[in-house]
């Protein structure tokens, strides 16, 4: 793992917290030493985990540039800012990175505030309890030191069946919690509050908003070029992941000019949908590197694999699973540095499947502009104008509602949870936000789980540059209507690369797709879904409508029948809970 902590608050804690000499060497045996103490914070790190001390008694973990794409090696050389806050506001304005924040109180009295950078590059999992415990990159780091026995939330695990789409702070582990991207934590005495430093909603503001087309594509090409290069000079060798698709195309056509070593790999399936070698094929080709291609087998796609020991939620699916495995043992046979993926291109880049972006334009610039988007709606999804027009009308017409809904679909109605916890982003949704800003936001807070599975990153750096902090602000400062211009789905950054993309791929419409290889997955494998979810520890503890399930397994799976999604997700949160003893 490229960061790898434990900060631990205080020597003297609760019982079960284990704050004494062995748990220090505990955690020097599993390959951390003391790295800075902070009053009573104590910070341990691996040798390899980059550490920044700061003015006013501070620490930051991780990796820190600047606006312009410097890397950050003196943190003394940062402004000594009166108040801890001002620092953090600072970072955030002016600054970017994968970090985690630690400051103690500037009266040395007890406590910390820790605060993680807003595109979540590095983890951050907590048990504190009566003014003392510890902060870490992952569970398991807390584990192998003895400060934490696992031990399974079950109230949280039928909320994360109720809910699946996006992450809360509480975990599915007894005590953990998960600091969110974008959010400071402040232990002060035995009080912990958590507050939203960095929010979406300031970057879609009217007044923030780009007016001109080619002013925004500018934006967003300065931004993810500067990324990129700044993240390739700190990697010794990259591993590109290319699905053939626009986002992770314009990753690969922006390290062209890295001076550093590039391998490009694909993944292909024994069933037509998935394989994109003809166009993976003109992206490494434009990097004069060869293109590994390497096929999924139905035998990978398990699904009682072995969970990964770092993950405090349930997150990986068994297709997850064999996608992650085969780039993993790509990057070990190329003795790769670090992967590189297009991961959460979709959301930043706006690809929206609603009329939004329409009743946006309608809403913000009047009737003119919204016409010319339903003429771009229309085209979009190959539809008339008049049936372009009724769904902005409609969408303009509805009220204000919660996006995050349940599904209750397989699972005792008994057990499900009803009762939403807001995602912060949510909380902080101002009462007159348009459509489409809402639905991309609430896209883009789902893109916050996508570290969780990839455990390839445990092992190596995974650099998702299209979620980094300037891409994101870049891409929430165009309003969603320029983003179907011309009837193009990801028109600002198609017109961003226009002149770096292949034209095959600048121009193409249709995405691949899996489906083909998940459904096959599950017809080979129907029987032993089956018993996995009807004998398991879910049914054990009444989470599952088990005559449901019985009449799904008992019929033909249909064509594009959703409810596979959902048999797939119970089938990962099974393999998770038989783990965590």
């Amino acid at each position: 793992m490229s960061c790898s902590y434990v900060v631990l608050v205080e020597r003297e804690g609760p019982a079960g917290c284990g704050m004494d000499g062995q748990t220090e060497r505990g955690l020097e045996n599993a390959g951390m030493r003391l790295r800075c103490t902070l009053g009573p914070v104590k910070v341990f790190a691996q040798e390899q985990t980059s550490i920044l001390l700061l003015p006013g008694n501070g620490v930051l973990i991780g990796r820190l540039f600047t606006s312009t794409g410097r890397s950050v090696a003196d943190g003394g050389r940062l402004p000594a800012l009166a108040q801890p806050s001002q620092l953090r506001e600072h970072l955030l304005k002016h600054f970017w990175g994968e970090y985690v924040l630690v400051q103690p109180p500037i009266d040395g009295a007890a406590g910390i505030t820790v605060t993680r950078d807003p595109s979540g590059g590095v983890g951050c999992v907590y048990v504190l309890r009566n003014g003392s415990g510890f902060v870490a990159s992952d569970i398991s780091v807390a584990t192998a030191a003895g400060l934490y026995r696992k031990q399974i939330d079950w109230d949280s695990i039928a909320y994360l069946l109720t809910f699946p789409n996006h992450k809360v702070h509480r975990t599915a582990l007894v005590d953990v919690h998960e600091l969110l991207p974008g959010c400071s934590l402040q232990l002060c005495g035995q009080e912990i509050t958590r507050s939203l430093i960095w929010s979406p909603w300031n970057h879609v503001a009217a007044g923030k908003r780009h007016r001109d087309f080619s002013e925004a594509a500018a934006d967003v090409r300065s931004a993810v070029l500067m990324v990129i290069k700044a993240w390739a000079k700190i990697d010794r060798s990259i591993l590109l992941e290319l699905s053939g698709g626009l986002d992770s195309s314009i990753v690969g056509v922006c390290l062209r000019q890295a001076r550093v070593r590039v391998a490009c790999c694909t993944l292909v399936t024994p069933v037509p949908g998935a394989d994109e070698r003809h166009y993976a094929e003109q992206i490494a080709n434009r990097l004069g590197v060869n293109l590994h291609a390497v096929e999924l087998k139905y035998e990978d796609a398990r699904f009682d694999f072995a969970s990964p020991a770092h993950l405090a939620n349930p997150s990986i699916t068994a297709l997850q699973h064999a996608t992650d495995s085969a780039f993993d043992a790509m990057g070990d046979s190329l003795d790769t540095g670090s992967f590189y993926s297009g991961g959460g291109g979709d959301t930043v880049f706006a690809f929206l499947g609603t009329a939004a972006p329409a009743a946006d334009a309608v809403r913000e610039c009047g009737l003119s502009a919204g016409v010319a988007a339903v003429r771009d709606l229309s085209a979009l999804h190959e539809c008339t104008f008049w049936k372009a027009a009724r769904l902005t009308a409609r969408k303009l017409a509805r009220r204000r509602r919660n996006l995050d809904r349940p599904d209750g679909s397989f699972l005792n109605r008994a057990r499900i949870s009803l009762d939403a916890q807001d995602h912060p982003w949510f909380a902080a949704a101002p009462a007159d936000a348009l459509p489409g800003d809402r639905e991309r936001i609430f896209d883009l807070a789902g893109t916050q789980a996508f570290r969780d599975y990839l455990p390839r990153g445990m092992r190596r750096p995974l650099r998702m540059p299209l979620l980094s902090q300037p891409v994101v602000e870049a891409c929430l400062r165009v309003p969603t209507w320029m983003w179907i211009r011309d009837g193009l789905n990801r028109a600002v950054a198609r017109a961003a690369f226009a002149d770096m993309l292949p034209r095959d791929i600048l121009e193409r419409r249709s995405k691949g797709t899996f489906v083909n290889f998940s459904g096959g997955i599950y017809r080979r494998g129907k029987d032993r879904i089956r018993e996995f979810l009807l004998t398991g520890v879910l049914r054990e503890h009444g989470m599952l409508d088990t005559d449901a399930l019985k009449a799904f397994f008992a019929t033909d799976l249909r064509s594009g029948d959703q409810s596979l999604q959902r048999i797939y997700d119970l089938c990962m949160v099974e393999n998770w809970v038989r783990q965590q003893s």
